[in-house]
């Protein structure tokens, strides 16, 4: 089965690669792309820009990992994963799993900064409109969706493997930094974890191309006030690469239904 890890940007794609530097019982060959300058409407607008063999000791590998640095927000990380998809399809060798990963901000007490979350529920959180009686979803609104479910078995072997908590993860293309705000999204989405801004965009391209979906975050701050000394990117960045070295065998051997 091929996999398309899509982060936002190549300091999340480099520490999800770390996790396969080194070699290990597992059957993985892992590439990471890189957009080609200038190459919209080109057949081919990304290149490898590294290759890492990891073929342990059982031979040929039984599963292949494409990594890509997608861009921030929904949008970019939609049509960029789209784009990925597309060119995979054409060449004749389809993804089998899109992976959203990355860092992003936790809800406490439920996910706290270094922990890991796996959605259960990758949920667009400001995607419809202000109302005088409050917010209303865009499903509300009578249009299209708010929600991608993973698959449960994908998701349950994923939290079992790397330690991670369940729950819903929410993309949101303004970032939260204050408590009001915090308390707002908790209010509508009581068993959300964590937001980030890509997993929606990366949800619905691969919905487009009907590839299942997964969402891991590591978490680096919590969501609320603004605080940059709170966070603590390096401490996710490790925690992230540390999920997918567990992950790695949930990827070699989960097939879609």
């Amino acid at each position: 089965m091929r996999v398309l890890v899509a982060t936002a940007v190549p300091v999340e794609r480099d520490a999800v690669a770390r996790a396969f530097a080194e070699p290990g019982p597992g059957r993985l060959s892992l590439r990471l792309l890189e957009t080609v300058p200038g190459a919209a409407g080109c057949a081919h607008p990304f290149r490898p820009s590294g290759t890492t063999a990891h073929s342990g000791s059982g031979g040929l590998p039984t599963a292949a990992v494409d990594i890509l640095a997608v861009g921030v927000g929904p949008a970019l990380a939609a049509a960029s994963t789209a784009t990925a998809l597309t060119v995979a399809a054409l060449d004749g060798s389809p993804y089998g799993l899109v992976v959203s990963a990355g860092i992003g901000g936790g809800f406490a007490p439920l996910a706290p900064v270094g922990s890991l979350v796996v959605a259960e529920e990758i949920t667009a959180a400001d995607l419809g409109a202000e109302t005088a009686e409050g917010f209303v979803p865009v499903t509300g609104l009578g249009f299209g969706v708010v929600t991608h479910r993973p698959p449960e078995s994908l998701v349950r072997e994923a939290a079992q493997a790397t330690g991670a908590r369940p729950g819903t993860v929410l993309t949101v293309s303004t970032v939260t930094g204050t408590a009001a705000r915090a308390d707002a999204l908790r209010a509508r989405h009581p068993r959300a974890l964590a937001e980030a801004m890509e997993g929606f965009g990366v949800a619905e391209a691969a919905a487009a191309h009907g590839v299942p979906v997964l969402e891991l975050r590591a978490v680096s701050n919590p969501v609320g006030p603004r605080d940059r000394a709170a966070w603590r990117i390096p401490d996710a960045l490790a925690a992230l690469t540390a999920g997918f070295g567990k992950l790695a065998p949930v990827l070699e051997s989960w097939k879609p239904v």
